[in-house]
């Protein structure tokens, strides 16, 4: 069990990718998140405090410039690495200069034949969320350090890396 804490802390716009389901972004920014997933019905679960929109995190439908943040709550989980450097890339493309993305994720060193799960207790700004995330992929191994350098091949600089053996946060600037 994994123990997260999430504050208000950002200004501004969000795009929360891969917002659908458990929706903790929304939970805690409310209306100035615009929550995205390719899954309807996982956007169906969110509350309805938010912009909720199915779409493709490879080939987003904004402007250049058009948000002030960008977070990823364990949602490149579930993409294979080619689709997470191209979701990273185009929230870079919709990002403000200055602006932050944010990487919550797992340290996954493998997901099959056995699947990969972790258990969330998330406190989301006072309010107590209990979660599982979960997959079962052949090339499902991911760390920090691979997104480390996504990131930085996107071109943005790294600002807070928190890490606990399991789970890890990351933050860059544009």
């Amino acid at each position: 069990m994994i123990a997260i804490s999430i504050w208000k802390e950002l200004e501004g716009s969000i795009l929360d990718i891969g917002g659908g389901g458990d929706g903790i972004i929304s939970r805690v920014y409310g209306q100035n998140v615009t929550a995205i997933d390719n899954r309807q019905e996982e956007l169906d679960e969110v509350p309805d405090n938010c912009t909720k929109l199915c779409m493709d995190a490879r080939s987003l439908a904004f402007p250049d410039e058009a948000f002030n943040h960008a977070t990823f709550f364990f949602s490149l989980l579930y993409m294979d690495a080619d689709t997470q450097q191209q979701a990273i890339a185009e929230a870079v493309r919709v990002l403000k200069p200055g602006g932050s993305v944010t990487i919550w994720d797992a340290d996954v060193v493998s997901a099959y034949p056995e699947p990969f799960l972790i258990e969330l207790d998330i406190d989301v700004n006072g309010e107590k969320v209990h979660t599982t995330y979960g997959i079962v992929k052949l090339d499902g191994a991911q760390n920090a350090n691979a997104f480390l350098g996504m990131c930085k091949t996107a071109g943005l600089t790294l600002r807070v890396r928190e890490e606990n053996g399991i789970s890890f946060r990351l933050t860059f600037e544009k």
